[in-house]
């Protein structure tokens, strides 16, 4: 069976610098209007917010140029908060909210059984949110001279990343790509060598599409030997940018000027983009046994639609619904309210070429938001 290849553009801009001149505009009009600069509009306008003081969060990196976006409009409308967050990757965000040095995490991976009920403990016994507030695609970015364009099936992916597959004009690969010259250049794998949530997608995505290749349980640290390793998702881009021949899984939204490839993905392969990335996401069911305000998904790695693409990141920002104090509950239904407001997600977009969460996504997260108290 041969694929047809279908390309999709994904379409990145990088507007920061227009955000952080609109947040500073909103900043000096909330100080003219207010003298004690701490009222907002949570984003949405639907209430307003008294949020001061420090508000810290630590997590995914692939959330970090969408955190940029979501910080500039936040100290916009809140210019009393000194907000941080720190993108030293998932599974040290888990780690730090769980001890209670942060008051959010940002995850690429939902908490598993034994996080979730350290959270909840962390939590005071109450409940917590994970919202799925950033959706993208994760691409397969290489680097390889004379080659823009490549096609891979899950099954050349899971060789090429277990070391099966040494050499890019492996016939594997050149079965799927006849009109491509493809040099005898060595495959060099990157691999992220932080606990990551962009790796527990990306072997999740592996270990369902590919079984009989890649036989690893999903994890979040890189389960084989061999391959290069680098920390973040700058880290491992840098190595595939002045590596020929490099290739490594990444937010799509930061593959820059390197080789992005498309995915087998039933009879036609597919780029990576917000849209095939959110439509997956809206075709994913619940995941079972969680809270009322725990929005955390299966996501179906398996679809055959051409208009999906499966090897998709779903990042949440993870947090309680009671904080022991007042302050710190206000500021984060405060931040949580304008990262899903639509002012939010576009902001987010613009800046970091992630999908906009559904308008289904974002009435659920609202009720999240609106249940952050303090007590």
């Amino acid at each position: 069976m041969k694929l047809r290849n279908r390309t999709r553009t994904l379409a990145l801009s990088t507007a920061l610098a227009a955000t952080l001149a609109l947040a500073a505009c909103g900043a000096d009009n909330e100080s003219d209007s207010d003298s004690s600069g701490g009222e907002g509009s949570n984003g949405g306008g639907s209430e307003s917010i008294e949020a001061s003081g420090a508000l810290a969060g630590a997590g995914a990196s692939s959330q970090q140029a969408a955190m940029e976006a979501w910080q500039a409009g936040f100290e916009g409308e809140y210019p009393d908060v000194q907000f941080s967050y720190d993108p030293a990757g998932s599974g040290a965000g888990r780690e730090q909210f769980i001890a209670g040095t942060t008051a959010f995490a940002g995850s690429d991976a939902a908490l598993d059984e034994e996080e979730l009920a350290a959270a909840q403990e962390r939590c005071g016994g109450g409940e917590i949110f994970e919202l799925p507030n950033y959706i993208s695609p994760i691409a397969v970015v290489f680097n390889l001279e004379g080659v823009d364009e490549l096609n891979l099936t899950p099954q050349t992916i899971a060789g090429i990343f277990t070391g099966a597959i040494t050499t890019w004009n492996d016939p594997a690969i050149a079965e799927d790509n006849p009109d491509a010259e493809l040099p005898s250049t060595t495959i060099t794998p990157v691999h992220r060598g932080d606990d990551s949530g962009t790796t527990d997608n990306f072997t999740d995505y592996l270990f369902q599409a590919a079984p009989d290749v890649w036989t690893s349980e999903p994890d979040g640290e890189w389960p084989l030997e061999g391959g290069e390793a680098a920390n973040g998702t700058s880290g491992v881009i840098e190595v595939v940018t002045s590596t020929d021949g490099a290739v490594t899984y990444a937010d799509a939204s930061r593959a820059g000027d390197l080789g992005v490839a498309n995915i087998a993905v039933g009879e036609e392969f597919v780029a990576p983009s917000p849209e095939a990335a959110a439509a997956v996401v809206e075709n994913s069911p619940a995941l079972e046994g969680r809270g009322e305000y725990d929005f955390a998904i299966e996501l179906n790695r398996l679809t055959e639609s051409a208009d999906e693409y499966p090897i998709v990141l779903v990042s949440y920002h993870v947090g309680c619904i009671q904080y022991d104090e007042e302050q710190t509950a206000n500021n984060v239904k405060a931040f949580m309210g304008y990262v899903i407001s639509e002012d939010g997600q576009a902001a987010a977009s613009e800046n970091a070429g992630n999908a906009e969460i559904s308008d289904t996504l974002r009435e659920q997260a609202q009720t999240a938001v609106d249940a952050i108290t303090a007590g």
